[in-house]
């Protein structure tokens, strides 16, 4: 089992002697005490709207914003990730969680993607819905928030609003002890490539720049050259001390999601993991053996065929 003390826990310079503290506490709860994070992404009922929670082959409770909470509340995550009202709706009835409040996010309603230049709309702009006040507001009313997160979409022609916004954001939520988690995606009409790898190192670079304690972005795409783990060493190197975490994806089954987990750890040197849809689209109790098998591979270090037995039913991992 991974284990980090207080002692070795890296608090920005920026974070202020008051709230060192805090940091530390906040970092502690969302790692679980690893350093690692294992973050339950659930924030796709803006972005996704409502295809990725109902249809086929999505377990029918999926339908219901609850079931992303029961998940978080029976299941091993460092973090439930989700927007303000999303997780004040709920909070009150599941106070064990760690939560992470997303402060911006966009529908896919307008189509971003260069691949197809006819069916461009406009270049991608996810503006903050509410300010660091509101985070506060939750938290002093008793709901575990731990950290805030933003995304940035990187070469959208709107990227400098978003960048200002996210390092304002981070200056604000590391003044206060929170920890911040930054979704960086090369998107628009100046990204050939969303899933390049020197691109993504360039997005992991630019989290590292901002201040941002952990950056999630999606895994390069693999070649004749060199696997998707390989290539995700050099985004690995360019985020420096911010941890880096991949982007789940859509739902797969359980040994290749969890090999593909366990060689970004092992081989790419990631810092965790950042996963939505494989999990929530499940039946609770699958669901909820999934967030325990990738904590087993993210927070324990357990192997993939241990990881597997956890989901199948065969092992149990709790922290």
């Amino acid at each position: 089992m991974l284990s980090i003390t207080r002692e070795q826990v890296r608090v920005p310079a920026d974070v202020p002697a008051d709230a060192r503290d805090a940091y530390i506490d906040n970092y502690l709860k969302a790692t679980r005490g690893t350093g690692r994070l294992m973050l339950f992404a659930c924030d796709q009922k803006i972005e996704h709207l409502n295809d990725d929670f109902y249809g086929e082959g999505i377990a029918p409770e999926d339908a219901e914003p609850e079931h992303l909470f029961r998940i978080g509340s029976r299941g091993v995550c460092g973090v439930l990730a989700g927007q303000r009202g999303l997780i004040a709706r709920y909070a009150a009835d599941y106070p064990d969680i760690n939560y992470l409040v997303k402060m911006n996010s966009k529908t896919h309603l307008v189509k971003t993607s260069a691949k197809d230049p006819a069916k461009h709309q406009d270049d991608p702009y996810s503006p903050q819905l509410y300010d660091i006040q509101t985070v506060l507001d939750l938290r002093d009313n008793g709901v575990n928030v731990v950290g805030v997160g933003y995304t940035i979409y990187l070469g959208s022609e709107y990227e400098s609003s978003m960048m200002q916004e996210a390092g304002q954001l981070i200056a604000d939520a590391h003044s206060l002890g929170l920890i911040v988690v930054l979704w960086i995606y090369p998107r628009g009409r100046a990204v050939p490539d969303e899933k390049d790898a020197h691109l993504i190192a360039g997005a992991a670079g630019t989290a590292v720049c901002l201040g941002a304690d952990f950056v999630k972005v999606n895994p390069p795409k693999g070649d004749e050259t060199a696997s998707s783990a390989d290539k995700l060493k050099e985004a690995v190197a360019a985020a420096g001390r911010t941890g880096l975490v991949c982007a789940g994806g859509s739902t797969v089954d359980a040994r290749t999601f969890l090999t593909q987990l366990w060689e970004q750890i092992h081989i790419g040197g990631a810092r965790g993991n950042a996963t939505g849809r494989n999990i929530h689209q499940r039946p609770l109790d699958e669901a909820v053996r999934l967030t325990k098998a990738i904590s087993a591979i993210t927070l324990g270090d357990w192997s993939v065929d241990d990881a597997l037995a956890v989901f199948e039913g065969a092992k149990d991992f709790t922290l």
